[in-house]
């Protein structure tokens, strides 16, 4: 989660309100979170010096409105830039995908292709998996739930195929578009105010 309100801080400073209504209109669809984790995400991020108060919002109502130091950029850019990790590839893939606005248009395919080579090898170990437990024997009473069982492996290839298809033709398509200083502007913090996730 702190890397997603990096993202977020990245693209304008924001209070904790406003990050709890940005996971509820957009993150959220990808990354749920409780405004205490919300909170606690922020205190930390805070602690490391990746995240500084920079000052109250102008609504008096005092609300704290956070943004991102040098160091909390390079800590994105190197979150960006690494193989995703982690037990849920999906979702590690996806706010990669979501952010990518925000980093140097040179990087996005590398990027894209990153995310594409690390589904791959995931793929690769299911069909593994899969190809062990073909050759198998079953025992007579456990047939039927290993029907099922083979099916979800089944369902976790195929979305597994589809994921590493989907970001490798997202790679090609990067190459296919003009270079642009949006995504450079708004990683450094330059972008315009009014921009929401």
């Amino acid at each position: 989660m702190a890397h997603v309100i990096l993202g977020l801080l990245l693209i304008r400073s924001q209070s904790l309100y406003d990050l709890i209504k940005a996971f509820e209109a957009g993150v959220g669809l990808l990354y749920s979170a409780s405004s205490g984790s919300i909170k606690r995400a922020l205190d930390q991020l805070r602690e490391r010096g990746l995240i500084a108060v920079a000052g109250a919002e102008p609504t008096g109502r005092g609300r704290k409105a956070y943004h991102v130091t040098d160091a909390g950029r390079r800590e994105f850019h190197t979150w960006m830039t690494s193989e995703p990790t982690g037990s849920d590839l999906e979702g590690a893939a996806l706010n990669r995908l979501y952010f990518l606005g925000l980093v140097d248009p040179a990087e996005r395919r590398a990027i894209l292709r990153r995310i594409e080579a690390r589904i791959s090898e995931e793929r690769a170990r299911f069909t593994d998996l899969g190809d062990r437990i073909a050759a198998a024997a079953v025992p007579e009473d456990l047939r039927e739930i290993a029907v099922y069982q083979r099916a979800t492996l089944d369902y976790g290839l195929a979305s597994l195929g589809f994921l590493a298809e989907w970001f490798r033709e997202r790679a090609e398509r990067e190459d296919q578009r003009p270079a642009a200083d949006g995504g450079r502007a708004a990683f450094h913090g330059r972008g315009p105010a009014s921009s929401r996730p």
